[in-house]
């Protein structure tokens, strides 16, 4: 997964891959969020962000192998947005990329459109009670361990 690439006139481009577990879900991908997007986004200060805001990470993807939830998705959003705020006055573009459950994406992207827009509708994920009892909204040891093992190495880079 290629989560953050920075592109300026200052420095070279450069990208931070995480490559998160199959399997990882909200929770992981919050933590990577958290733990590695954000100290290198404070660090760098952008003048913009822009979100690819593809849902091949949704937990229907037959693709992705991930389970990020149409509230994932609302989370992550918010949390861009967060740091949008605090780091380049609240610019931010999101750009639609897809997915490959054409049953899902709608509600994925229904969700990011509605926290850009400060509102919440009355519309309601359908599918996500088929997940009830599957951790797609924990985070695991071992998720844990290789955001922490990235954590590790994209941070001790002085110029990433």
């Amino acid at each position: 997964m290629n989560i953050f690439t920075i592109l300026t006139f200052e420095r070279f481009l450069f990208t931070v891959n995480i490559p998160l577990p199959a399997g990882t879900g909200d929770a992981g991908y919050m933590y990577a969020l958290e733990k590695i997007v954000k100290p290198i986004a404070d660090d760098f200060n952008p003048q913009l962000i822009i979100i690819s805001a593809g849902q091949d990470a949704s937990i229907f993807d037959p693709l992705g192998r991930m389970m990020v939830s149409a509230e994932g998705y609302r989370k992550m959003t918010k949390f861009m947005m967060q740091l949008a705020e605090s780091n380049c006055g609240g610019k931010l573009v999101a750009v639609h990329e897809g997915g490959y459950s054409t049953a899902y994406v709608p509600f994925c992207s229904h969700a990011i459109v509605e926290e850009l827009n400060g509102i919440t509708t009355d519309v309601e994920d359908p599918f996500i009670h088929a997940f009830n009892g599957v951790p797609y909204d924990q985070l695991s040891d071992h998720q844990k361990e290789r955001i922490d093992a990235i954590k590790s190495i994209h941070i001790k880079q002085e110029n990433y």
